[in-house]
């Protein structure tokens, strides 16, 4: 069986296949800065694994997968250039290293890219598309909305991060002609993963050290952003608890999707383990 490894490696090698092969070479060498510069590749290989585990080929996901990479990638673009980053995944972020206007469209050129992958599937599309409405609700929110409490800030999680580790496993699950209630259940999975996920970054923004973690911390008590340490008195412990609690109704969703036990299930149950507990 491949490793898993293996699995991320077809999509980085897709992934440099395209990005490279965009014109104008200025554009191709901005979205190699972007999308090639290292990143954990968290939502492709959930993509991969969620279609493996529903008795489909990974191959048959790989496009899937790198577009959810893509727009991943196009949405931290506009991240760093709203938190005013100079750091992305130890590196230069893009508008620090060729400025607003060509950040703003190598975003633009990630997210082309992405829906070029996703038009031979009308279904796959509309599932991005509605996570992309999701994720801009959620950061128009973080704007001019901020949460108040913990119910609202689990709300905005779960769109600003949550929507799109949805799409990632709901892309696979379709990749695989899986029944409706089976990309149901792991689509809630991601999505508890996702939220789990965020509640972790939380903590790491506040608690981290920055050579680590591989870009700045404290980004959001110095720029006032809600997150879960800045929006409720939680402990690190409680709020650890919390995402916890996210990672254990993930797997009630992966054991409710009825699927046969595989290699790939036990990677994305392991998935949902790791996300509470990782460092970077």
């Amino acid at each position: 069986m491949e490793t898993l490894d293996s699995r991320v490696a077809i999509v980085d090698e897709r992934l440099s296949t395209l990005v490279e092969s965009v014109e104008p070479p200025e554009l191709a060498e901005r979205l190699s800065h972007v999308t090639l510069s290292g990143g954990k590749r968290v939502r492709p290989a959930v993509t991969v694994l969620a279609c493996e585990a529903c008795g489909g080929d990974p191959e048959a996901a790989v496009d899937f997968a790198v577009a959810i990479e893509l727009v991943h990638n196009a949405s931290l673009v506009i991240d760093d250039i709203i938190d005013r980053s100079d750091v992305r995944r130890g590196t230069t972020s893009a508008w620090a290293e060729y400025g607003y206007g060509p950040a703003i469209i190598a975003s633009d050129g990630l997210l082309g890219e992405a829906f070029a992958l996703l038009s031979r599937n009308d279904h796959a599309m509309q599932i991005v598309a509605e996570s992309m409405a999701e994720l801009g609700e959620g950061e128009a929110t973080e704007l001019v909305a901020r949460p108040t409490d913990e119910v609202e800030y689990m709300q905005l999680a779960g769109r600003k991060t949550g929507a799109l580790f949805r799409a990632a496993a709901e892309l696979g699950a379709v990749a695989a002609d899986a029944d409706p209630f089976t990309i149901e259940a792991f689509g809630d999975y991601a999505e508890r993963v996702g939220v789990a996920f965020q509640i972790r970054d939380d903590i790491l923004d506040a608690t981290a050290d920055a050579d680590d973690l591989g870009k700045p911390t404290g980004q959001d008590a110095e720029m006032d952003r809600p997150s879960l340490v800045q929006v409720t008195d939680l402990s690190v412990e409680e709020a650890n608890g919390r995402a916890r609690h996210h990672s254990e109704r993930a797997l009630e969703s992966l054991r409710a999707s009825n699927v046969d036990d595989s290699e790939s299930l036990g990677y994305l149950q392991d998935l949902a383990e790791f996300v509470v507990v990782r460092e970077r």
